[in-house]
């Protein structure tokens, strides 16, 4: 039997309801609770008018504006170099011929792994009480542990970054494999008959047809890399503090007026990563209109 189209739109709905429901009343109930709250409105504690005092006040504070520039640079940093080897790394696995379902397993093995228990291990291995300045010390690198550079709890991020990369390397990496095994080998195969050479073949057959997948794929993981918590509050330094952590500190203050603003980074946060998808959305429109003209 052939359903109409217009049957089949409400059996759509029908069968998405669940998952809306959740999406709708979870996220978009706690985003209406954050938003509400941000403006000011604490029944708690007596607080009934609407205003945009907690804004003004973020605003104002010069921790914000070094605190946005670190969150920035942590998510921007991690993604990109997570980019550059997960469509590296993936290249290789497609071209190898022989253990290529065991360099996937590999590859992909961190997948179910907690951030918690990567930032763990990030902070056991490059902290200067961690395994590679115990072994720096050891072979004579340096006279103590001490003189390790410091990588955990820094200025820069750079604990930040190497546990988002190590993680997000292998998200990023599973949706280019995917599009690799989608896109085949025929048209490298074309290519190849024409005479262009693998960096040829590379930039104008297989980049085009695997950038939306990566964009798609890379922007997920720059949004997440801004709005995590966990990660940046084990590793990262005491001033400056990235925007989640922020509003965390906030929000467990002990005055409850504060949490008017940490609702207000919340939705900051939120925006800049909406900013992140609306831009790759606005980006993949155009190129999948140039492509299909």
């Amino acid at each position: 039997m052939f359903w109409s189209a217009d049957p089949e739109r409400p059996r759509i709905w029908l069968m998405l309801a669940p998952m809306l429901a959740v999406v709708v009343l979870l996220f978009g109930g706690g985003l209406f609770f954050a938003l509400i709250q941000s403006f000011g409105y604490l029944p708690l504690i007596g607080q009934t008018a609407f205003s945009l005092g907690a804004y003004a006040a973020v605003l104002r504070q010069s921790s914000f504006l070094a605190s946005l520039l670190l969150t920035l640079y942590i998510a921007a940093t991690a993604t990109v170099i997570a980019t550059i080897l997960a469509v590296t790394v993936a290249l290789a696995i497609r071209a190898t011929t022989r253990g290529r379902q065991a360099l996937s397993f590999i590859f992909q093995f961190n997948l179910p792994i907690p951030h918690l228990v990567g930032a763990v291990a990030v902070a056991d291995v490059l902290s200067q009480s961690g395994l590679l300045a115990r072994l720096a010390a050891a072979f004579g690198l340096i006279d103590d542990p001490g003189q390790f550079p410091v990588l955990v709890f820094d200025r820069a991020g750079v604990g930040i970054i190497a546990e988002y990369v190590w993680k997000e390397t292998a998200f990023i990496g599973v949706t280019v494999l995917a599009v690799l095994h989608a896109i085949g080998p025929e048209y490298e195969e074309l290519a190849r008959s024409l005479g262009a050479n693998r960096w040829q073949r590379f930039r104008l057959v297989l980049l085009p047809l695997m950038l939306p997948g990566v964009l798609a794929a890379s922007v997920i993981a720059f949004a997440f890399s801004f709005g995590a918590f966990e990660v940046p509050y084990l590793l990262g330094a005491s001033y400056p503090q990235v925007l989640p952590v922020l509003a965390y500190k906030r929000y467990t203050a002990v005055d409850l007026a504060a949490r008017a603003e940490a609702m207000a980074l919340c939705v900051i946060i939120t925006l800049v990563a909406g900013a992140a998808i609306v831009a790759y959305l606005h980006v993949s429109r155009r190129y999948l209109r140039r492509e299909t003209d």
